[in-house]
């Protein structure tokens, strides 16, 4: 079996310490592969990534939402007020109330908010858990429809199959493996091809279908897929233009306006490495925003001060767009 390379090394007072294996791939405009480090063929767990895919899913079943509320529920929030306060007018639309969600419950991942979450004496809340929107507007998905709502997380539910339908259709290969993500809901593997080629696609369609509505609202609205002090929204923030989400252990994937797009996944699941290899493709498939230097290294620190970074590995992306892999 293919070992995939070194894609970011951290270096720490001038000394690497640890090293992060993965695979990358960026589309040129056209769609054709123009960057392709390791085995981005594999299929992986695309995590939170595919919950643009499945909010594509719930628009043609039947949801109507847009604008921040369609953003949050294809994103992964971070528990701050707004966010919960956007998953209850979700809920209420539908004539449902938090009990009637099935993610677990959980801390905000948003520091601040947890911190004023525990002042106010609260705790951990299905409400505050990052798929809350995502699950809220399942449900509604299932009220629209007049599917059963005990079950709409069961991989048979009617719901789940529509999914699934739209996360192969849109990745153009079937789902090589079926789990179950952390907020319960059933998560389908494709390569990290298949979900460059499935952002692409958000990005590409006509305005006022189910798919470009998506990426609107994402890219509209950043702070509500992700949070107000999230790398995902100063991504979006720094390139205008450019829809991205990140899914857990290591996911990222993005799109751009003219079809340019992405996808990577760290082997080991270090979320510190995503964002760096995301900057890193993104120059090589040519976006040279300025914006994006604030966000090309993850900063080391050492007592009260900065002493190194994670950054890629030189020359992991040297190949540049078209270069063959």
């Amino acid at each position: 079996m293919d070992v995939n390379p070194v894609l970011v090394e951290v270096e720490r007072s001038g000394f690497v310490e640890s090293r992060h294996r993965g695979s990358a791939v960026g589309l040129a405009a056209d769609g054709a592969v123009a960057v392709r480090v390791g085995r981005p063929d594999v299929p992986i767990f695309p995590r939170s990534a595919n919950k643009p895919m499945q909010a594509v899913a719930m628009l043609r079943c039947g949801l109507d939402l847009d604008d921040e509320l369609l953003a949050l529920a294809a994103g992964s929030h971070s528990g701050e007020d707004f966010h919960v306060e956007g998953a209850e007018k979700i809920l209420a639309g539908a004539g449902l109330v938090a009990g009637d969600l099935r993610c677990p419950e959980s801390w905000p991942l948003d520091p601040a908010s947890q911190q004023a979450v525990a002042r106010d004496g609260g705790g951990p809340s299905r409400m505050r858990m990052n798929c809350s929107g995502k699950h809220a507007a399942m449900l509604a998905t299932c009220v629209a429809a007049g599917w059963p709502t005990e079950s709409y997380l069961d991989a048979g539910h009617p719901l789940q199959l529509a999914v699934r339908g739209v996360v192969e259709e849109l990745a153009g290969e079937p789902a090589a493996a079926v789990g179950v993500d952390g907020c319960g809901a059933p998560l389908f593997a494709v390569s990290a091809t298949g979900v460059a080629r499935a952002f692409r696609a958000l990005v590409l369609a006509a305005p006022g279908t189910p798919e470009r509505r998506v990426a609107d609202a994402m890219r509209t609205h950043p702070q509500w897929t992700s949070g107000t002090r999230r790398e995902e929204r100063e991504l979006m923030d720094a390139v205008p233009g450019l829809l991205v989400k990140c899914g857990a252990e290591g996911v990222d994937a993005f799109a751009f306006a003219d079809g340019r797009a992405g996808a990577v996944k760290i082997d080991d699941g270090a979320m510190r490495a995503r964002t760096p290899v995301t900057v890193a493709l993104l120059r090589a498939l040519g976006f040279g925003h300025p914006g994006l230097d604030v966000l090309a290294d993850v900063e080391v620190r050492g007592g009260d001060g900065v002493v190194g970074a994670v950054r890629p590995a030189p020359g992991v992306f040297a190949s540049g767009p078209g270069a063959p892999a």
